[in-house]
């Protein structure tokens, strides 16, 4: 059955979108992520233009992150007060990033940015993610206990200016750190359309150790507040927003989900997390083809600002 997306400006399957939705929505159940990183070069590769991917994939992350982050709420698992730091400093790197969006699409250059951006980002994440995954994996299997970092280590944070007192996370550290991560996670967001939980859990952790009772439901309100920020920043500035597109992504999302779930209580952590590496990598590589390899279509078109030819 095909439809027709307006602002995308071409026919897609019905079933084949709310397929790749749900496969996302499996995996984001499975591993525990938004999902924004992996729909949106899933979209990219099957042929949506990178704008419309990025834009109307915020809408999608909104909708999957909305249920987690109340179940969250009302168990207690959320830190408000740095929760706020995270939003405040997130919807100003979204502005940024919006911006710098904009401008690179005027350029005809944000293709070629979203290509290599997903590129570094998700190598990186994943290079680091197979090693400590495999690390755990051989280190259980020889019989050594794996000690963790405690959550209350202190660290070079501890040692930054303007600290304050976070009584939820039991924690006294510079807001300078906080109001960074948020930036980058906005910034980020807004431009790739990736939701940035797999990347704002590890730094909540390993840098200003949160601990694990309020880090997950923290960063998925973090998360919901600033795609829904950069899902009207779009529809106002880059006018890339497909609804369409979007409502058939969540419809699949939220039905892979659950599923996802409940297939990840069969799985062990370091399983999983390797299994996830894996499919970052994966998906880095693609993109790294994409940017070495002739395409079908050597011309592109790009929409200039006025007065420009």
């Amino acid at each position: 059955m095909q439809i027709y997306l307006p602002i995308a400006e071409l026919s897609m399957n019905l079933f084949y979108l709310a397929g790749i939705g749900a496969a996302v929505g499996f995996l984001s159940g499975l591993f525990g992520v938004g999902g924004g990183f992996l729909l949106t070069p899933l979209l990219i590769f099957s042929g949506v233009p990178a704008p419309v991917a990025v834009a109307s994939v915020t809408g999608q992350v909104v909708a999957a992150s909305t249920s987690g982050a109340l179940s969250y709420f009302r168990r207690g698992g959320i830190d408000l007060h740095l929760a706020l730091y995270l939003i405040l400093s997130g919807v100003l790197g979204a502005f940024g990033g919006v911006a710098t969006f904009s401008a690179l699409q005027k350029l005809g250059q944000i293709d070629l940015v979203i290509s290599f951006g997903f590129l570094i980002l998700l190598g990186f994440v994943g290079t680091l993610m197979l090693v400590e995954s495999v690390r755990s994996l051989l280190k259980s299997r020889s019989g050594m206990v794996v000690r963790e970092r405690m959550p209350h280590q202190h660290n070079w944070v501890h040692g930054l200016p303007f600290r304050t007192r976070f009584k939820k996370s039991k924690l006294y550290i510079s807001v300078l750190p906080v109001i960074a991560i948020g930036g980058v996670i906005g910034f980020l967001g807004s431009l790739l359309g990736i939701g940035g939980g797999f990347v704002l859990v590890p730094a909540l952790v390993y840098i200003l150790r949160v601990p694990g009772s309020v880090v997950i439901g923290t960063s998925l309100l973090q998360v919901v507040a600033i795609m829904a920020a950069t899902l009207m920043l779009h529809a106002w500035q880059s006018q890339s927003v497909d609804i369409l597109l979007a409502f058939c992504l969540m419809v699949g999302g939220v039905i892979g989900a659950q599923f996802g779930a409940s297939a990840g209580k069969y799985l062990r952590g370091e399983q999983l997390r390797a299994l996830l590496a894996l499919l970052v990598l994966a998906v880095a590589i693609r993109f790294g083809l994409s940017l070495v390899l002739t395409p079908a279509d050597i011309f592109s078109m790009a929409v200039l600002g006025p007065g420009r030819g």
